[in-house]
């Protein structure tokens, strides 16, 4: 289910490192050991470390497998932060429909109504977009990340080395993507573009006066009281408790391994700059599937989703994916990669049964196992 970011995706399998951290169990539940053997085979095919958390009426269980520091061998924790990459998107896409729900704009107002003149060039038009649009990745606005020379800076491990503390502003991004012809006319297809969330952060930031870091940590953070999410802007680090993340820089699936845990996040900015935990990500989740964060009609229109060819059984929503999984289970939520961290985060229909999970690596390992697993008991 993971929409990752750019070339992150592209880089390949290291050696399997041992198996760490046993499970602690939920009292008297659901079996989980298919969910920890799926964890073990990522670790296996190269993944150096999975932290994973899930919930239901049984309770609570979360494990770890593998290494959270390749250098001092170090076990991955089963409450580490780490960088949730577009996961980002669902709460960006919840302070938006937030602000539908109070009036202050209509996802059917186009880009051009709140950022004059930004989306112009190369066929690009903002007056026939709306923000319905960029939230369901249905705009035809050209993707930032897969700029050939916004892939060297950054995603590369010449150009990674050199620029990875460099900040990158909104308007920078959105000029990238502005330099390329759409991928098509707005309404006529999906493509995942990022610079459809970044535009969505701008206009948040113009509709209510605050950065749409402000406004996630006032209209979602603090209310749920999710302690380890954090929208870091320029701040480089993970804070403790975290592990190390790694990734190849190279479009190649082999090759050195390098420790990237240590960026700028302005590069992925309201796309997905954001970092949290597992139980937080289950927790804002399970409460939105639930409508803690979105009166009934704004829920509904997040949840209307259209047709993902990259993703079988899936629809995309409004930064939200509903997966029909092998058993027949609707999972929704979201996926996102950033360097050296691969995240998932889903739940049941009703937000009663929650997983999310990370691996600290972004070249291998199977996600779409993991979740399988967990709801199908495979």
């Amino acid at each position: 289910m993971s929409v990752r970011t750019g070339l992150v995706a592209t880089t390949a399998v290291a050696a399997a490192f041992a198996l760490a951290a046993p499970a602690a169990a939920a009292p008297g539940g659901r079996d989980h050991t298919p969910t920890r053997r799926a964890m073990d085979a990522a670790v296996r095919d190269g993944v150096p470390g999975v932290t994973a958390r899930a919930e239901d009426g049984h309770g609570t269980w979360k494990a770890a497998s593998g290494t959270g520091d390749l250098r001092t061998g170090r076990a991955r924790g089963t409450d580490d932060r780490y960088r949730v990459g577009s996961i980002t998107k669902t709460f960006v896409a919840t302070v938006l429909l937030q602000l539908e729900a109070e009036g202050r704009l209509s996802l059917d107002d186009t880009v051009e109504r709140w950022l004059p003149g930004v989306v112009r060039g190369h066929g690009h038009d903002g007056r026939r977009i709306t923000l319905r649009q960029l939230l369901n990745h249905t705009s035809g606005v050209y993707n930032v990340t897969e700029d050939e020379g916004f892939a060297r800076t950054f995603f590369l491990k010449d150009g990674f080395l050199r620029h990875r503390f460099d900040t990158t502003t909104p308007g920078q991004l959105v000029a990238i993507a502005m330099a390329h012809a759409p991928d098509f006319a707005p309404g006529a297809s999906w493509h995942y573009s990022n610079t459809n969330y970044v535009l969505a952060g701008m206009v948040i930031e113009k509709a209510t006066g605050h950065t749409y870091a402000t406004e996630i940590r006032r209209r979602v953070v603090e209310p749920l009281g999710l302690r380890a999410t954090l929208v870091p802007g320029t701040y480089p680090k993970v804070p403790k408790p975290s592990s190390r993340a790694y990734g190849k820089l190279a479009r190649t699936a082999t090759g050195p391994t390098y420790d990237v845990t240590e960026l700028n996040p302005s590069l992925a900015s309201s796309a997905g700059e954001m970092i949290a935990d597992s139980r937080d990500l289950n927790r804002f989740y399970s409460a939105l599937l639930r409508g803690r964060l979105l009166p009934r009609k704004q829920l509904a229109e997040m949840k209307t989703t259209v047709r993902v060819d990259d993703i079988p059984g899936a629809g995309y929503g409004l930064g939200l994916i509903d997966r029909e999984l092998s058993c027949g289970v609707h999972v929704w939520g979201h996926g996102g990669g950033i360097h050296g961290s691969t995240s998932e985060a889903v739940t049941t229909a009703d937000g009663r049964h929650s997983l999310a999970f990370n691996f600290n690596g972004d070249w291998s390992g199977d996600g779409d196992a993991v979740i399988e697993a967990e709801y199908c008991g495979s």
